[in-house]
């Protein structure tokens, strides 16, 4: 009997039987309870999601109502600001009159002979639309114009006044929107104003079950995603509507109501919805979908008072079938001593192999010194003649491998001169190809031209859509680029992240601009990625050799200074190199250097801009205001010092300075006054990258300089609130719980609106200097100062207008209701001495 045949036969009489004994005892032992628990985690995720479910319908319908009820009384607003015949309304006048009211959109529908459509709108979509084919919407609007009460069931009827539900836009299908129509009969027209997308949404996306899905799926080991079916409608035939040109599905019609279907078994899972709705019972089955072995359980939930649907788990499989490996792997771990055992007993037969095996391992000894190509000469039949055999076979490898590892050190220098991710040539290669070209220029005075090139706001990209599919963006964008360009005298290369570098000699500077103009137009061409659609822009800056420098690095430097200026105008721009580029770049480093001198110097000067009460032209606080004159670069705007110190990250140290000085100040002053001052601090946004610092921060400089923090105000601009927003909500909070008042500053000129104001922890509004401005003696172009004053008063918020300059200013602000201002018209920012003699000094 052969060595394979003796050796083999022991080994598995020994161990098959204690293998097979206890590994398959506790395989199926252990497969049985990860079944069981896995479906009781089931069970309890899918209690969990119904729950949500049936919470977040209730919530919108209660939401719905109230937005249907805001829609009436914008209604009213709107009858009252127009004319009654629509003859004599303009779609200018209804999208003015949208954004006071804070609607989204405003229609005005009117009868025809046989149709109702729109005759006015601020939606453009909306205009000469027929409602003819709207079924109970066309049923509600004839009792409207009838003056009967609307007995329509869906939607909310008031006197006058019906709501439809939330629904897609037959006008737009890219929209969601919640209708308002009001008619009372005194006007020729019926009234439709509506909110759209994020206003109507805002509730399902803040509280609907979409978030508890997520959460289970990231937190929630082996969940792979939840999906939420309408069995009415999935794995059927889409039903469509077809209206005023265009086709959607309705909301309460798409297959999926909620969750992710990214492991699509559609016939199955179709089957399987039908089959549990039937038979009103839990079902599951276990296959391979999308390359992976996943159980997708279906559970259906029966409401009284809604549709039915039915919750799909998809559940990772491999997580049992692992689990299950590895207690196979621990009991055939056990069973090692028994091996151990065996092996000893083959020790017995190896007396015959021994000196056969000497020779191998000589040979071997030598393959491992290097000498590859030799063989063993041995005359067997058995396995060590294989063995032998084998050896030979492994020299001849080892030689061909040699031989391949010097072509494959050809491909370790390809990679040394290109970026692994595009192919491009890196920046290795473009510096030592520069730096030949510039050599080459020397002679033959040709002039060179780097194109730096960056992508706007790419990280923007990353951050949406992930690193990966950020990756594909810079692929397909290096694609063009070599797509685009001559590659006669024209290296592309990729220097990391989104910065790429031209390299282009033998043209002329005209040519060399047209080029990169078309680079630009080429670059933001849309991408496809995936199912997204993704624009870009980018920037370009050029410098010249020899025309700007003749120095590598400086070219270098030139070309990125360019580009940033590019940026500065809003990017999608060419800008070739020019001195104030340098100019400017180094007056703001001087002013950098300059600043942080002024800074521990104790430099920076407060001035102080009162607040008065104009009533009687009464001292109520001040604003503290930083200056700044440098005895090298003069006086320095504040808009200039301060954006540098935002860059540079020394707002936080000009912040405390400010802080220090005017609260120490207002409270020496408020000793001697029986009114107190208050103090007012403008707050940048960078301060609130760290909230909860910036509240310890305060309460000490306040607790330091002895001021009450009811005497202090804060003063942040609309777009603080646009990063990190629910942490410096929270911070906020904190600092008006202590007492200090919170201003929005420049209110007006950012993002805002009625559900955005009303959830924040905020005091006052001040209104910018330009509305204010803007006013004439004739009280033209007031409209939005009086529209935020009067959304002030409805929010119960105090408000205050700056920039005030001229007397019919503020009799125009008195009139409405404003009292308290600032501005030249009263007293420019002063610092601490002549503000003592012209206001305290007179009282």
């Amino acid at each position: 009997m052969s060595i394979k045949k003796k050796l083999p036969l022991i080994f598995t009489t020994m161990v098959l039987c204690i293998v097979i004994a206890n590994s398959t005892l506790h395989y199926f032992r252990s497969k049985e309870k990860l079944v069981e628990y896995n479906e009781r985690e089931t069970e309890l995720i899918i209690q969990e999601i119904s729950y949500q479910i049936e919470n977040s319908r209730e919530g919108a319908l209660y939401v719905e109502d109230i937005l249907g009820r805001e829609l009436r009384t914008a209604s009213i607003a709107i009858q009252n600001a127009l004319a009654p015949d629509y003859q004599d309304v303009t779609n200018e006048q209804l999208v003015e009159l949208a954004d006071q009211l804070m609607v989204s959109h405003i229609t005005l529908l009117a009868q025809t002979e046989d149709d109702i459509i729109g005759v006015r709108s601020s939606d453009p979509n909306e205009i000469n639309m027929s409602t003819k084919e709207w079924l109970y919407w066309y049923d509600a609007f004839q009792q409207l114009f009838a003056l009967e009460p609307v007995t329509v069931e869906e939607g909310l009827a008031l006197e006058g006044y019906w709501t439809g539900p939330i629904e897609k836009a037959a006008s737009n299908p890219d929209h969601t929107d919640k209708w308002g129509y009001y008619y009372d009969g005194t006007t020729n027209y019926m009234i439709n104003p509506y909110f759209r997308d994020n206003q109507v949404l805002e509730y399902e996306e803040q509280f609907g079950p979409g978030n508890v899905i997520e959460r289970f799926e990231k937190n929630l080991e082996g969940v792979l995603e939840l999906t939420v079916f309408n069995p009415k409608n999935f794995g059927q035939e889409t039903e469509m509507v077809h209206k005023n040109g265009n086709s959607f599905i309705r909301i309460s019609d798409q297959p999926i109501w909620y969750g992710s279907y990214g492991y699509e078994n559609q016939a199955q899972d179709a089957k399987m919805v039908q089959t549990v709705m039937k038979a009103g019972e839990t079902r599951s089955y276990t296959e391979q979908v999308n390359g992976k072995m996943v159980t997708k359980t279906f559970v259906p939930i029966f409401s009284e008072q809604e549709d039915p649907y039915v919750i799909g788990l998809t559940y990772d499989y491999s997580i049992i079938q692992n689990e299950l490996d590895n207690e196979l792997l621990h009991h055939v771990l056990l069973a090692i001593p028994f091996i151990l055992l065996v092996l000893l007993t083959s020790l017995v037969f190896s007396r015959s192999i021994t000196n056969p095996i000497g020779h191998i391992v000589e040979r071997v000894n030598d393959i491992a010194r290097g000498n590859f190509g030799g063989g063993i000469e041995l005359n067997r039949k058995d396995e060590l003649g294989d063995l032998s055999n084998n050896v030979n076979a492994l020299s001849k490898s080892l030689q061909n491998y040699v031989n391949d590892l010097e072509k494959s050190q050809e491909v370790i220098r390809f990679q040394a001169y290109h970026d692994p991710l595009t192919g491009l040539l890196n920046r290795r290669f473009f510096q030592e190809e520069l730096q030949n070209r510039i050599n080459r220029a020397q002679e033959t005075g040709e002039t060179i031209a780097v194109l730096f090139i960056d992508i706007d706001r790419f990280k923007d990209i990353n951050d949406t859509l992930g690193h990966a599919k950020g990756d594909q963006l810079i692929i397909l964008i290096a694609e063009r680029l070599e797509n685009c360009l001559s590659k006669e005298n024209t290296v592309v290369t990729r220097q990391g992240g989104d910065e790429f570098i031209i390299l282009m000699n033998e043209q002329e500077e005209e040519k060399i601009m047209s080029v990169a103009r078309s680079i630009i137009t080429t670059i933001s061409q849309p991408y496809v990625i995936g199912e997204n659609e993704v624009n870009v822009n980018a920037s370009c800056g050029i410098a010249l050799y020899p025309k700007h420098t003749d120095n590598l690095e400086t070219l270098m430097i030139y070309a990125d200074g360019a580009m940033y200026a590019a940026k500065k105008e809003n990017g999608n721009k060419v800008v070739l190199y020019n001195e104030e580029i340098t100019k400017e770049k180094n007056y703001r480093y001087q002013v950098e250097a300059r600043l942080r001198k002024a800074i521990t110097n104790e430099k920076i000067e407060v001035y102080y801009q009162p607040k008065i009460d104009a009533r009687g032209d009464v001292l109520t606080g001040v604003e503290a205001l930083l200056r700044w004159t440098d005895e090298e670069l003069g006086f320095v705007q504040p808009d200039v010092f301060i954006s540098v110190a935002e860059e540079t990250g020394l707002i936080h140290r000009l912040w405390e300075v400010a802080m220090k000085q005017a609260c120490c100040q207002v409270r020496i002053w408020n000793g001697n006054r029986e009114v107190p001052l208050n103090l007012a601090v403008n707050f940048s946004a960078k301060q609130f990258q760290d909230p909860a610092a910036l509240v310890r921060q305060v309460k000490d400089f306040l607790s330091e300089c002895q001021l009450d923090p009811t005497h202090f105000e804060v003063e942040i601009t609309e777009s603080t609130l646009l990063y990190n927003m629910n942490e410096t909500i929270k911070a906020l909070k904190e600092l008006q719980d202590y007492g200090i008042s919170v201003s929005i500053d420049d209110f007006g000129t950012g993002y805002s609106s009625m559900s955005y104001l009303k959830n924040l922890p905020i005091n006052c509004l001040k209104i910018d200097r330009s509305f204010i401005q803007d006013i004439k003696e004739n009280y033209d172009n007031a409209q939005i100062p009086e529209a935020i004053i009067n959304l002030a008063r409805s929010l119960r918020l105090q408000v205050i207008a700056e920039g005030v300059e001229e007397e019919y200013q503020k009799e125009f602000l008195i009139k409405n209701k404003c009292y308290q201002m600032q501005g030249y018209l009263f007293s420019k920012p002063l610092n601490r001495i002549d503000f003592e003699q012209q206001w305290l000094l007179r009282e």
